[in-house]
């Protein structure tokens, strides 16, 4: 099979050839059928977040179930039976840990331990290896830039007949992530306001899931008007470009002086962590999603949050087992609008043309990498 490789920071993606991976008990072999383009690949591909390398890259992804890892359980046969269309969670839990049993998913230790720390599945082994030499490469969760990838069983939900494979790809990192922040981390409930800093795919979808949970004033703050223009589509009541505008004093003047009850950085920048937390109310909640290069730190005035009540809370992403059937259900129902969402498609040989797009800020939305 192919699959798209990371070698080094500010290098170009290969594709390269591998033996067919195989997966062991309790993980599924899928054959892509799509990869989202997302911002977390593109941190590692500019040496912003150390990861191991060579590498797939690619963490969000649809495809079809052909194969089952030797001694996986019953159930999961027969909830994954092959022949299943599914779509794949970036997190991808253990399911045994101390974090899994008590239904923390997006904490997971083996996740982070193994995946995240050293580029492999929870055995401590890649299930990737270079056709040509037998050299082993490392997996960005389950390597999904890639004609066939493993994934743990845990982190899977089928997808069903009524979702096209390519636009529910964004749903196992871009909304997994923004409904992560909404439901877990912010909480929103009807009447809330919102604001949403940085309306790129996962701010975006923030946006959307604001709506659909009942916000009230949903405001979105970006730098490029053809954004703020989209951000309306998908729910923002409000619109405010920061690089023409101080945000902090328009997200007052909106709400009547007060803030916002919850505002959500999805960019990962000092600058917008400072407008998150000086955009909220007495008592209101700051949710920072957005990755930032390796040692960026955020100022907060201290005396504010202690006798104001503020709150700021990190949220990587949502609990694969108990959210990803919420999304696609939002999905198939048309609360939430994948086609909105989705802005621009690329062949699976484009996957480097994708990403430069996407360093260049020429993607409104999300961008998903064909792969059928």
């Amino acid at each position: 099979m192919r699959g798209a490789v990371y070698w080094e920071p500010n290098k170009p993606l290969t594709i390269e050839e591998f033996n067919m991976p195989r997966p062991k008990a309790g993980e599924v072999l899928i054959k892509t059928k799509a990869c989202g383009v997302c911002h977390s690949d593109l941190h590692v591909m500019k040496g912003e977040i150390p990861f191991s390398s060579p590498c797939v890259v690619g963490h969000e992804i649809t495809g079809e179930v052909v194969e089952h890892g030797a001694l996986t359980d019953s159930k999961t046969i027969e909830r994954l039976p092959v022949g299943s269309r599914v779509v794949g969670a970036f997190i991808m839990p253990c399911g045994n840990c101390s974090y899994c049993s008590k239904g923390h998913d997006d904490l997971c230790e083996a996740f982070f331990a193994y995946n995240r720390a050293k580029g492999t599945l929870y055995d401590g082994e890649t299930r990737l290896f270079f056709r040509n030499s037998g050299k082993p490469a490392f997996m960005y969760s389950m390597g999904g830039l890639a004609e066939y990838c493993v994934v743990p069983a845990n982190g899977v939900s089928v997808l069903p007949d009524s979702l096209p494979y390519t636009e529910s790809a964004i749903l196992g990192c871009a909304v997994f992530t923004a409904y992560g922040a909404m439901a877990h981390a912010a909480q929103v409930r009807p009447g809330d306001s919102v604001a949403v800093i940085g309306t790129g795919g996962v701010g975006s979808s923030c946006l959307q899931i604001a709506r659909a949970f009942g916000a009230s004033d949903i405001i979105a703050v970006d730098v490029r008007d053809e954004k703020l223009q989209k951000a309306k589509t998908f729910g923002a009541t409000h619109t405010v470009n920061s690089a023409k505008e101080d945000p902090i004093e328009k997200i007052l003047e909106i709400t009547g002086g007060k803030g916002v009850d919850v505002a959500v950085e999805a960019l990962g920048k000092p600058q917008t962590f400072a407008q998150c937390t000086q955009s909220v109310k007495d008592g209101g909640k700051a949710v920072m999603i957005g990755l930032a290069q390796a040692g960026s730190l955020g100022e907060v005035d201290i005396n504010r949050l202690v006798r104001r009540k503020i709150q700021v809370i990190g949220s990587y992403g949502g609990r694969a087992r108990q959210d990803l059937p919420k999304l696609i259900r939002l999905a198939e129902t048309g609360i939430f609008n994948l086609g909105h969402a989705v802005s621009r498609t690329y062949t699976f040989d484009e996957a480097g043309k994708a990403f430069q797009d996407l360093n260049e800020g020429k993607i409104v939305g999300r961008a998903v990498i064909e792969i059928i």
